[in-house]
């Protein structure tokens, strides 16, 4: 496979036409090599517009590229901003992260994909990330005063938890997919004064629950 022609083709082909226009994300993507957080068993799919299945047993993957890519570029993170990452994966998203922000959190409950994206981001040279261990399905680190400038939620909420709210600095955003399949929304809610925040619908999709997210209650009143 001609590796080059493959993630020009990813670019082209899959995330340019899905509204991902800005340059320096589109730059990101040629920079940050997609391929060397796929697991190995999966390198050939690293372009390929659809989930990667992750190690462990519990069913975890990489969002598809052009959801990574929108997702970050409605983020729209900046420089000086403190980001919280929730669900690590492979690492790549907070690699990809943290070369827009001045310091990322990532959060993993599983201790393989920990480790993994721990490993990863040690070998690609990223300092400025710092991996975690732990649910952060409710907040992280809520018995601190610790607020972010940016959450990103790497999983699907069927509800998003008041806790991420509360830890969200005025003026900060938190990119989150809400819903149950088979219709989720990707959303942007920010932070735009003590009390108040406003929600925007981006658009319609259907991922794989974050690990230990609440869930809707099944009763019918």
């Amino acid at each position: 496979m001609n590796i080059e022609q493959a993630r020009f083709n990813m670019i082209e082909q899959q995330i340019r036409p899905w509204n991902v226009l800005d340059l320096d994300i589109l730059e990101l993507l040629t920079v940050v090599r997609r391929e060397d957080f796929v697991p190995a068993a999966y390198k050939s799919l690293a372009f390929s517009d659809t989930e990667i299945p992750l190690p462990g047993a519990n069913g975890e993957s990489m969002f598809p590229p052009k959801l990574e890519a929108r997702l970050l570029q409605e983020a729209a993170v900046k420089k000086h901003e403190q980001v919280l990452e929730i669900g690590s994966g492979s690492g790549y998203m907070a690699a990809l992260l943290c070369y827009k922000a001045r310091h990322v959190t990532t959060v993993e409950i599983d201790p393989e994909l920990k480790a993994l994206a721990a490993s990863n981001l040690v070998t690609y040279g990223i300092t400025n990330v710092d991996v975690a261990q732990g649910n952060g399905a409710q907040g992280w680190d809520l018995s601190e005063t610790k607020t972010f400038d940016v959450i990103f939620i790497s999983g699907s909420l069927s509800v998003l938890p008041d806790a991420f709210l509360k830890q969200l600095n005025v003026g900060g955003r938190i990119v989150a997919i809400v819903g149950d399949a088979p219709v989720m929304f990707a959303q942007i809610i920010t932070r735009t004064s003590d009390t108040n925040y406003t929600t925007v619908h981006l658009f319609e999709t259907d991922v794989k629950p974050l690990r230990e997210a609440a869930v809707h209650s099944q009763f019918k009143f």
